[in-house]
C-alpha cells in the first residue's frame, strides 16, 4: 500500500530531469500519471529539450512501478493543447488528485539584455504556462470532490533576485519565478473552499538537463556568477532531482494536510546567504 494510492497525478515537464523524478516517485507511492512534455526544442532556448523518446521512458519506468502513465505531447503555453492532452488523461485513468506543475527552461549565460523572444518564451513558459496548468486540471480537482493538492515548481530565483546579471533571461526567469510564487498564494486562497492545497517549491540550481548542458556550462565557466551558484551548505553545487521530489512527496501527502500556501525553499540555504 502507497500513500497515494487511489490516486491520479497531472505532471508538466515530465520527459526528464525533476519531472521524471517526480512520477516516478509518485507512481510507487501508487498514484497513476498523466505525463505531459513538449517533446520538442524552442528556437529561442539555447539547449536540447525533452523528446518523444525521454517521455517514454518516463511511461515505461511508471509502468515499472505498477502503475498506469498516459503520455500527452503538449506545449503548456498552448491552453487549447493542454487542456484536450490533460482531457485524453482524464479519459483513460479518471479525474484528477494532485497536480505537479513543473515545466520551465532557462537560458542561464545568455547575455543579451534585449532579446523579447527569450523574455517572452521564459515567461510563457515558466509563469503563463503554469496559470494554463492549473486552468486544465483544477477543475478535474474540484468535480472528483475530495480536495487535492497542486505543487508549483518555482525556483530558489523566486524567492531572491541574486544572480541578476541584466540579461532578459534572467530577468524572464527571476521575474517568471518569482510570479509562479504570488500565483501560487492566489489560488491557494481561491481553491481553499474545494480543498484543494496549493504550494510551491523553490529549488536552487538542479542537476538536470537544464543546467548540465554544454551550454549554460560553457557560459557559466566564461563569465562565472557567484551569485547564482552560492550554496549556505558546503560542497553542494547543485541539488539533486530526488531532493526536490522528498518535498513534493510530502506537499502531495496526507502527511501535509494542513499545509497551503507556503513556498520551501530546496536550495542548501542559496536564499539566506
Amino acid at each position: 500500500m502507497g500513500e497515494l494510492d487511489d490516486t491520479v497525478a497531472v505532471i508538466t515537464g515530465a520527459a526528464r530531469g525533476q519531472g521524471r523524478s517526480h512520477a516516478v516517485a509518485l507512481a510507487e507511492q501508487g498514484a497513476d500519471i498523466i505525463a505531459v512534455d513538449i517533446c520538442a526544442d524552442i528556437d529561442s532556448i539555447p539547449y536540447q529539450l525533452g523528446t518523444k523518446a525521454d517521455l517514454d521512458e518516463t511511461v515505461r519506468l511508471v509502468q515499472a512501478a505498477g502503475r498506469k502513465a498516459v503520455p500527452v505531447v503538449a506545449d503548456v503555453r498552448d491552453r487549447a493543447a493542454l487542456e484536450a492532452g490533460v482531457q485524453a488523461g482524464i479519459d483513460e485513468v479518471g479525474e484528477i488528485d494532485i497536480v505537479i506543475a513543473n515545466a520551465g527552461v532557462v537560458a542561464i549565460g545568455d547575455p543579451d539584455e534585449r532579446s523579447e523572444p527569450v523574455f517572452n518564451t521564459i515567461v510563457d513558459t515558466n509563469l503563463k504556462g503554469v496559470w494554463h496548468t492549473m486552468i486544465a486540471t483544477v477543475p478535474s480537482i474540484i468535480r472528483k470532490g475530495r480536495g487535492g493538492s497542486v505543487v508549483l515548481i518555482s525556483s530558489s530565483q523566486g524567492l531572491t533576485g541574486k544572480g541578476g546579471d541584466g540579461s532578459a533571461a534572467m530577468f524572464a526567469y527571476a521575474a517568471s519565478k518569482h510570479g509562479v510564487v504570488g500565483l501560487m498564494r492566489s489560488a491557494a486562497n481561491a481553491y481553499a473552499p474545494h480543498r484543494i492545497r496549493v504550494n510551491s517549491v523553490n529549488p536552487s540550481g538542479v542537476a538536470t538537463p537544464m543546467i548540465l548542458n554544454d551550454f549554460v556550462v560553457n557560459s557559466m565557466l566564461e563569465r562565472p556568477n557567484p551569485a547564482i551558484s552560492g550554496m549556505l551548505l558546503p560542497g553542494v553545487p547543485l541539488v539533486e532531482a530526488r531532493d526536490v521530489t522528498e518535498a513534493v512527496l510530502w506537499l502531495v501527502s496526507p502527511r501535509s494536510r494542513y499545509v497551503t500556501g507556503v513556498a520551501i525553499p530546496v536550495d542548501a540555504g542559496h536564499t539566506i546567504m
